[in-house]
């Protein structure tokens, strides 16, 4: 058992990918939320709200965040203890960033927002951080409404990339997109380790 804490990098992206295969990677026959039919479900959520998985989260994703980010942001549900455990190692690593919660439709009450979290300045340079990308939708949503209150959105980090057309979407958008794992990463651990 590697410390999630202090382990470098390489080692806790080894961690994290082993995390997703035992904790989160199933086979068979699912609907995803895009609707579209899958013979592989990947229930994130599993490996995000888990402590460890969190704290590895967020060493890895705050590493790739561009030097100039001012918040961190993403859609409800799935990105929530992202966003969050980003955040919280940024002011470990004494480098606060804020974190912000999108949500799909707008609160029915007081504010009636569609963003939680801190204001940030007008112009401020935000990253969306995903769970999984398929189709590249559920974060364009997140980054539409970041527009829409003037903030900056130039990139989006995700978990796990299906391979599904979202990076082509993001790229049509002018959006840069990373993901620390792909699918095919995630299958490959997986067979190599479900056979032996």
């Amino acid at each position: 058992m590697i410390s999630v804490a202090t382990a470098d990098l390489s080692a806790l992206r080894t961690y994290l990918l082993e995390l997703f295969v035992k904790l989160a990677y199933q086979e068979g026959d699912f609907t995803l939320s895009s609707g579209q039919k899958s013979s592989y479900y990947i229930n994130g959520k599993q490996v995000t709200l888990k402590a460890q998985g969190a704290l590895a989260i967020g060493r890895l994703l705050l590493s790739m965040l561009p030097p100039n980010t001012q918040g961190v942001a993403g859609l409800t549900l799935g990105a929530d203890p992202i966003v969050s455990a980003v955040s919280v190692v940024s002011a470990y690593e004494n480098c606060p960033i804020p974190a912000l919660i999108i949500r799909k439709e707008a609160k029915g009450h007081g504010t009636q927002a569609y963003i939680e979290g801190p204001t940030l300045s007008p112009g401020s340079t935000v990253v969306v951080l995903e769970d999984v990308v398929t189709t590249g939708k559920s974060a364009m949503l997140a980054v539409e409404r970041l527009q829409a209150v003037g903030y900056i959105v130039n990139t989006i980090i995700a978990l796990i990339d299906r391979e599904q057309g979202g990076a082509e979407f993001y790229q049509s958008q002018r959006l840069n997109f990373q993901a620390l794992f792909s699918i095919r990463d995630i299958q490959k651990f997986y067979k190599s380790h479900s056979s032996s």
